[in-house]
């Protein structure tokens, strides 16, 4: 199944990461986002295969059994995230590399099953204050949920040295070049 070579991109959730993947996308990289799996209900304008594959637990659990998942995280109880076989078969045959954006759990599986063939990148927020204060700001979630990925991002944070490049999301234009470098020299390589 392995033809191509693959990012991976982890963050807590609010360092910026998606804001980043978006910019990296739209360089010329040959790059295609791989769709993840999840049990979690669309935000906002969220839709079906672009953002996510939103399927329920059930659906899930099945899809564990029959072995269709790279790899995949219960993150929190009965709400599971991701990466089908399919999904990444269907970008290589296109002839493209596959960028992830998964969670830290998520990232660090996938560099153990890809390898030298992995570059993985940690974006880590300025401080767990600054992360926060992006969650309220982006006001999606609940002061409960909020302080939840606080908990969890803190934590998160202490495995960044498990990836190959931890870039600091203290200047988002300067962490989007840094990756960019990164990236572009990885897949020349």
């Amino acid at each position: 199944m392995q033809n191509g070579k693959v990012i991976i991109i982890s963050a807590p959730s609010g360092a910026g990461k998606s804001t980043i993947i978006r910019h990296l996308l739209e360089k010329d990289l040959n790059l295609e986002f791989s769709v993840s799996a999840t049990t979690r209900p669309p935000r906002g304008e969220e839709k079906h295969g672009r953002e996510y594959y939103f399927l329920t637990v059930d659906e899930f659990r099945e899809k564990i059994r029959n072995g269709d998942f790279v790899e995949w995280e219960e993150v929190y109880e009965n709400q599971y995230y991701g990466t089908l076989r399919s999904e990444l078969e269907r970008i290589w045959s296109s002839g493209k590399q596959i960028l992830f954006d998964v969670d830290v759990k998520g990232g660090i599986s996938l560099k153990k099953i890809f390898g030298e063939k992995a570059l993985s990148i940690f974006i880590m927020p300025p401080s767990v204050e600054e992360l926060e204060a992006r969650l309220v700001r982006r006001g999606t979630d609940s002061p409960e949920k909020i302080r939840m990925r606080v908990e969890k991002a803190a934590i998160e944070m202490k495995s960044a040295s498990h990836f190959d490049l931890i870039i600091i999301n203290d200047d988002l234009e300067r962490a989007v070049n840094e990756v960019y470098s990164a990236v572009r020299n990885f897949l020349n390589k």
